[in-house]
């Protein structure tokens, strides 16, 4: 594992330029339209973070499977391989990598089937078709894809660096914490480097708790985050993009019923050329 974040292949390989995301994702686009294809990202984060929570991972592992997701469908069609069967696999690969321990095959299918049964059904009209070797297939064409880079840092660790430094807030920590959870269903994972993700969710969890300006006697409390961000040496334009996004994933949520859109709009996306045989 590299030392730093600046040297290790997440930075080199996997910062991705979002115009050349847009570009690949053209050919979904001919079947889904743009709020379409965030359903789907925020769909089946959701599913990611239902396997992870069904085989007690830690978050940090639900995490880093997402990544992976969404690495594989930066570069390839979702017609390539079907997201059912490549969530599962994220969520086996990253729990071997992040060392929480090989989850056993029979295992994870079973917990596979069970979370698409009780918690997607409404999604799903069918049990979950897929096998133990399909899994395996689909992980070397992960791995194969991702050039076996596989250290992901996430937002966490700096966050918390910040509000340590800021001034210890545990209200501010646990708000900017679940904004940061929230980013995964965004493409802002494979666009930004993890601190200033970090940076847009604190600033916007600042914004959500102090909505009065502190008082000449609070200047100084943890809460009072002006200063702080003011005396930052970073590009304040990149935060407020991803201020933009974060904001543009809330608008998408506020409107959208899972429950009834989102099997109409698995029923536009484009699906593998080959279903899988038992």
């Amino acid at each position: 594992m590299a030392g730093n974040f600046w040297q290790s292949s997440h930075f080199h390989q996997w910062i991705l330029d979002k115009q050349d995301i847009i570009k690949e994702r053209q050919k979904d686009l001919k079947n889904l339209s743009e709020d379409d294809y965030w359903k789907i990202q925020i769909f089946f984060a959701n599913v990611i973070q239902a396997l992870g929570e069904q085989l007690k991972l830690r978050q940090q592992v639900i995490a880093t499977a997402t990544v992976y997701f969404k690495r594989f469908y930066a570069r390839y069609s979702l017609h390539c391989i079907d997201p059912v069967l490549m969530a599962p696999t994220c969520i086996f690969l990253a729990s071997k990598v992040e060392e929480f321990g090989v989850i056993s095959n029979s295992r994870l299918i079973t917990a596979a089937s069970t979370v698409f049964k009780n918690k997607f059904s409404y999604a799903f009209t069918k049990e979950f078709p897929y096998r133990v070797n399909h899994v395996l297939e689909c992980e070397f064409y992960l791995l194969e894809l991702m050039d076996c880079c596989l250290i992901v840092y996430h937002p966490y660790r700096a966050l918390v660096h910040y509000i340590q430094d800021m001034g210890p807030d545990e209200q501010l920590l646990q708000a900017s914490w679940k904004i940061v959870n929230d980013t995964y269903r965004t493409d802002l994972c494979l666009i930004y480097p993890p601190f200033m993700i970090a940076l847009a969710c604190l600033h916007m969890a600042c914004a959500i708790h102090q909505k009065e300006p502190p008082k000449e006697h609070q200047r100084d409390s943890p809460r009072d985050c002006r200063h702080w961000f003011a005396e930052l040496s970073v590009d304040l334009d990149k935060i407020l993009e991803i201020t933009r996004s974060i904001l543009r994933l809330y608008e998408i949520w506020q409107s959208y019923d899972e429950r009834t859109e989102i099997g109409p709009i698995l029923a536009k996306m484009p699906k593998p050329k080959s279903p899988p045989t038992k």
